[in-house]
């Protein structure tokens, strides 16, 4: 009897030592897994992949906002820099004109719509701008302003240009002395402005008028009298003109004119000469 009781304690203490064992471990494992979860909760929730990509999409999307979606508005900024490019240094462009406006006419730099003012396509007054539509002209950029989406072209520079260059050409070859026949211009207090013709013009002083003293260039001349003037100088690609030069040329020449009178017939015949005698 003895023998069996011991046996039986002896596994009854394996069995109470293997619990407490067990009841170790599990309390343990319990700690453990308690530590992870406060340092799960104690740590920053992580964004998920999908969640970043979300974000950033709509970091995009302002930013798109902020500086033009699309390949147009890349052009567009491209085209700007362009026509920067040409006002500031005032290059001359060929543009056709495709579009008619109140007081002008559209045509289009690097596809960016500019107006031309009606006053800027010509020397002369427009009065039909229909008659431009279509047509390719030179024109310049006098007004470039992105922000306020303004361009404004004219080709009355350009025309400018080239109508002083081709009679800066003429005056160079007029020389002085030259004679011409002219219309009075235009009257100023200083003097007559007279086109010679093929866009030619030249100024006669007030002082160049008359043979006497003038005391306004309107007491003597009209605009349109047709006149005759000398060039006697040339100063700032200009002509100086006088009339008062021929007049006193003409005044000079009849006071050198002798006049002689006509000699009268002598007759002289024999018969003629003893008409008279009584024989």
């Amino acid at each position: 009897m003895e023998t069996i009781k011991t046996d039986i304690s002896a596994e009854t203490e394996e069995m109470m030592n293997t619990a407490a064992e067990t009841g170790a471990e599990t309390t343990e494992t319990s700690e453990a897994e308690s530590v992870k979860t406060a340092a799960a909760e104690a740590a920053p929730v992580s964004e998920t992949p999908a969640e970043s990509m979300k974000d950033m999409e709509q970091e995009l999307e302002a930013s798109y906002k902020m500086m033009g979606d699309g390949e147009h508005d890349t052009d567009t900024l491209l085209a700007w820099s362009k026509i920067m490019e040409l006002y500031e240094t005032k290059a001359n462009l060929t543009v056709e004109i495709s579009g008619i406006v109140n007081k002008g006419v559209i045509a289009e730099v690097e596809g960016i719509r500019g107006f031309i003012p009606a006053s800027r396509l010509s020397l002369r007054h427009v009065d039909d701008l229909n008659e431009w539509l279509g047509k390719e002209i030179q024109v310049r950029i006098i007004t470039a302003d992105q922000s306020a989406d303004k361009l404004v072209l004219s080709a009355r520079e350009i025309l400018k240009e080239e109508r002083d260059q081709t009679k800066q050409m003429k005056i160079s070859s007029v020389e002085v002395g030259s004679v011409f026949d002219g219309k009075v211009d235009s009257i100023q207090d200083y003097g007559v402005f007279v086109d010679l013709g093929d866009g030619v013009s030249g100024l006669v002083h007030v002082s160049q008028i008359a043979l006497e003293r003038v005391k306004h260039p309107a007491d003597v001349l009209k605009v349109g009298q047709e006149v005759r003037v000398k060039v006697i100088g040339k100063q700032n690609g200009k002509l100086k003109l006088s009339i008062k030069a021929l007049l006193e040329q003409k005044k000079q020449d009849e006071e050198v004119r002798v006049k002689i009178p006509k000699a009268e017939s002598i007759g002289t015949s024999m018969g003629d000469l003893l008409k008279n005698f009584k024989f």
